[in-house]
């Protein structure tokens, strides 16, 4: 969530009291290393009359040397009591490599003439982005599974060449990718620093030169259709909310650049994009309850933009085009969303297209020339609905596995019968179809392909059922390597997000294997604040509503013992930013419920955050958590505030991670929620925080460190079962 700069504090790092035994002293002989202990500087926080100290407020200063010391002091106590498991992790990583095919390359994607595609090089830390002249049709007969999923025949152009341009760089990640409408042009955006803030460069792709560059930006890019002006975003650099569309014609100075949009009120970001029939260009300005569209003829970028339907609390909704016709896909008087039509030149004549259902909730659709695809969850699964525009006549994609996931792209080609379409479930590897709209042929383009011996019929899925404390049902998705025996015996990984109205799917991941190989159960909870279920769902876990997020977790956790799947002694539970956020209520609240859990990048330090308008998200999120410049949303979210509710009690094992560049949540939240715990907490147990002083919110940029990191993870669960059981 969340970041601002600071200035340098006059405060050095002699003035801070850190017990740096576990540095000073070789760690070979030190049998329990001695964490840093943060210096405890009071400073009084006071709202709606009620003063909280925060002792470690400190922290949040980047810039001052003391920070940088206690983190990095933080990281080496955390090497220090994982050194026992140095080999495990090794085992761990080199499981890790060993399960992805080191010279992967992506499904082809056709866009206009041209299949484009990324693939590694055995070794490579970071993809080559390429592209071949053909179609698929060039593939002829395909295998159950295509490794090599690009014709051979036509000449490879490297388009970019990311290990090259990353070299001599900490961070590294190429954002969006756009080809010009002619395809000799290729707009990217780059971050060298892992603060989400891009430098776009313009490549010429015959000569291979870089021809503009526009620095500083946001994440949205979109060419006009006449192949000269590029749209993008700008955000504000203090709080890093996208504020600003500019237009950029090709070889000027982007100092010269026009401003087409700027979002005054702070609560709303913004973003541009373009219909996928090319006919128009479109500026987004959203909140968490409202939406603005507007639009321009994609051919006409000079012209003035018109605003589609103005903005209106409550009313979300989102623009497509089809023929004569503006398609939205509305929640107005339909809470899980409809779509509607109206004709372009009388935009206010809106008719149904797709009603509204209680059960249903309308998640997306695509427009081709002559179909619509719709994204639909029912009983908490995504299903693609096909609807043949001449005829009215719809057909539905059918999937066998109890819990999977699910999406419709990427589709980059309007005029085309053939829908692209992703898929897995906890035992099927990403999967990537090409589905015949007008035969209903479906072929299979890529399937992952997981090395190591893994055979999926090892592994069974399921879907539970636990009930919440106020009678609601919550879904589990549970994967586990058989036979299963319930009998309480078994170490559980359970993990869930419940935020922002974001679903957590049944997907593959791969590195899982490595717990199921060692006798783990791994489960998914979905919980309340995702819209699993619709999104009433969503709304039942946010705001003055959010501890439903909570009691759904460990009402799952509860559930999951009950049935003899594991223990409380074999019970871990892992999230990450708002996830991040439960895995601390959780630890408060139930510490005796589970054994480890690992909080990635949390959202912990609720009420101070909000307060505070400066800090990145700030203000556009207070219709998702609440504004506690209101004394009850205040209360509500002081009561359940992870940092402000440590107590004097017993923790579970915790292995924190952050990154010091993080622009989602800012680092010093999860560093001063571990200093508060090693003051408060009772017991002898672990308590680490790993911060990656490289990297931001998604961790490192180079896949294998990427690596390193889920296998230091894992050996933190691994290790803590293991002593449960000495």
């Amino acid at each position: 969530m969340r970041f601002t700069s600071f200035p340098l504090a006059a405060s050095s790092a002699a003035l801070v009291c850190l017990a740096f035994a576990c540095a000073s002293q070789p760690r070979a002989r030190l049998e329990a290393p001695i964490a840093p202990v943060a210096e405890i500087r009071p400073h009084p926080l006071e709202t709606h009359g009620d003063v909280r100290v925060d002792d470690y407020y400190w922290l949040k200063e980047r810039t001052d040397p003391a920070v940088i010391a206690y983190l990095e002091a933080e990281n080496r106590h955390t090497a220090a009591v994982l050194e026992p498991t140095l080999a495990l992790q090794e085992t761990l990583y080199d499981e890790l490599v060993g399960r992805e095919r080191q010279d992967d390359q992506s499904a082809p994607v056709p866009h206009g003439a041209y299949l484009y595609y990324s693939r590694y090089e055995a070794g490579s830390d970071y993809p080559l982005y390429c592209r071949k002249r053909g179609d698929l049709a060039a593939l002829g007969e395909v295998a159950d599974v295509v490794q090599e999923a690009v014709p051979v025949e036509a000449p490879e152009v490297v388009l970019l060449n990311v290990p090259r341009l990353a070299a001599g760089h900490a961070y590294f990640a190429i954002g969006n990718r756009q080809p010009s409408p002619d395809h000799t042009r290729l707009a990217y955006s780059v971050d060298r620093v892992g603060r989400r803030i891009y430098d776009i460069e313009v490549k010429d792709l015959a000569s291979g030169a870089v021809t503009d560059r526009i620095p500083a930006v946001g994440e949205s890019l979109v060419w006009a259709e006449d192949g000269r002006h590029l749209f993008y975003s700008r955000r504000e650099l203090e709080t890093l909310r996208t504020h600003q569309i500019w237009r950029h014609e090709l070889g000027t100075d982007a100092t010269r650049d026009t401003l087409v949009f700027e979002e005054a009120d702070e609560t709303f970001s913004c973003s541009v994009g373009k219909t996928l029939s090319r006919r128009f260009l479109t500026i987004a300005s959203r909140q968490t309850l409202a939406t603005e569209a507007r639009i321009v003829a994609a051919d006409a970028p000079l012209n003035p933009w018109t605003v589609v339907l103005p903005r209106e609390r409550g009313h979300e909704y989102e623009v497509d085009h089809w023929g004569e016709y503006l398609y939205l896909r509305t929640n107005r008087d339909a809470p899980n969303f409809k779509l509607v039509r109206a004709p372009i030149a009388t935009p206010g004549a809106w008719e149904v297209v797709v009603p509204h259902r209680d059960d249903v909730l309308f998640e997306d659709v695509t427009l081709f020339v002559g179909h619509m695809v719709s994204t639909v969850r029912e009983k908490g699964l995504r299903r693609l609905r096909v609807r043949d525009l001449a005829t009215d006549d719809e057909q539905e994609i059918e999937f066998a596995d109890p819990a999977y996931s699910l999406s419709a792209g990427p589709n980059l080609n309007f005029d085309t019968t053939t829908l692209r379409f992703s898929y897995s479930s906890l035992t099927t590897p990403a999967s990537v179809f090409d589905y015949d709209m007008t035969t209903r042929d479906r072929l299979l383009v890529k399937q992952d392909e997981i090395l190591g011996g893994f055979e999926s019929r090892h592994y069974s899925s399921e879907r539970n059922w636990a009930t919440a404390s106020d009678g609601t049902r919550v879904p589990i998705s549970l994967v586990y390597r058989e036979p299963l025996i319930l009998d309480g015996t078994r170490p559980l990984l359970l993990y869930a997000y419940g935020s922002y109205g974001s679903n957590t799917d049944a997907r593959f991941n791969a590195s899982v294997i490595s717990l199921l190989d060692r006798g783990w159960v791994y489960a998914i909870a979905h919980v309340r604040g995702g819209q699993e279920l619709g999104r009433h769902w969503y709304e039942d876990g946010k705001l003055l509503h959010k501890k439903n997020t909570f009691t759904d977790f460990i009402a799952c956790a509860e559930h999951l013992v009950a049935t003899g799947y594991t223990s409380p002694e074999q019970l871990c539970a892992e999230g990450g930013s708002a996830g991040g956020l439960l895995m601390g209520v959780i630890a408060n609240e139930r510490p005796e419920l589970f054994r480890a859990i690992v909080a990635a990048v949390p959202f912990v330090d609720v009420v101070t955050t909000m307060l505070d308008a400066s800090i990145p998200l700030t203000t556009f999120e207070w219709d998702e958590w609440g504004d506690p410049r209101q004394k009850e949303y205040y209360d509500y979210m002081l009561s359940y505030s992870p940092y402000d509710q440590v107590s004097a009690q017993r923790y579970p094992d915790l292995l924190v991670t952050t990154g010091l560049h993080d622009s989602q949540v800012q680092y010093w939240e999860p560093a001063k929620w571990v200093a508060r715990l090693r003051a408060l907490k009772t017991d002898s147990n672990r308590l680490l925080l790993r911060c990656e002083m490289e990297a931001g919110h998604g961790g490192s940029s180079a896949r294998h460190q990427r690596y390193r990191q889920r296998a230091l993870s894992y050996a933190f669960l691994l290790s803590a079962i293991e002593r449960a059981r000495l």
